[in-house]
């Protein structure tokens, strides 16, 4: 059972081309009781908005214009100009094969859920980055959300294998 959480402590950054999607997130936030809300319909809006409020998770839709939600977060986790490079970020989008889900974990996505989504999923995205926020990698290729979802014990001291200490 997902952790009880006040959404009305949270703010958020909505980001979709299409209105009606914006109002379907947008009413079940409410819902949940969300009382920071904000939407943009592209990347260039996003960005302003991130720079001007304190956004505290941003959902996006992966086709948008003029950088691609996709885009929009390999420019908040790498660019020097970036407004949040912790920010986390739920991909909500109906790209949803795995070649898809695999771009969108390797350029620092948070969670992702696709499109059609139920409250449930949403709830449970939300949760995980609200409630369990995992640990940032810094490496030379890649900088996010730690990608692994589980612990797993091992008995010596290099568990990737291999001879080297």
């Amino acid at each position: 059972m997902p952790e009880k959480i006040d959404f009305s402590k949270v703010s958020f950054l909505l980001v979709d081309a299409n209105p009606l999607a914006l109002d379907m997130i947008q009413d079940i936030l409410k819902m949940l009781g969300a009382t920071g809300v904000r939407r943009v319909q592209d990347s260039t809006k996003a960005i302003k908005a991130l720079r001007e409020d304190n956004i505290d998770v941003m959902i996006t839709e992966w086709e948008l214009e003029p950088m691609s939600g996709l885009e929009l977060i390999d420019y908040l986790r790498f660019s020097p100009d970036s407004p949040n490079r912790l920010l986390p970020v739920i991909m909500l989008t109906a790209h949803s094969e795995q070649e898809y889900v695999v771009a969108a974990r390797d350029k620092g996505v948070t969670e992702f859920l696709a499109k059609p989504f139920t409250v449930d999923g949403l709830y449970r995205r939300l949760s995980s980055v609200i409630a369990r926020p995992r640990s940032f990698v810094n490496a030379q290729s890649y900088f996010g959300p730690d990608r692994r979802r589980r612990q797993v014990p091992h008995g010596g001291p290099n568990r990737r294998g291999g001879s080297e200490a």
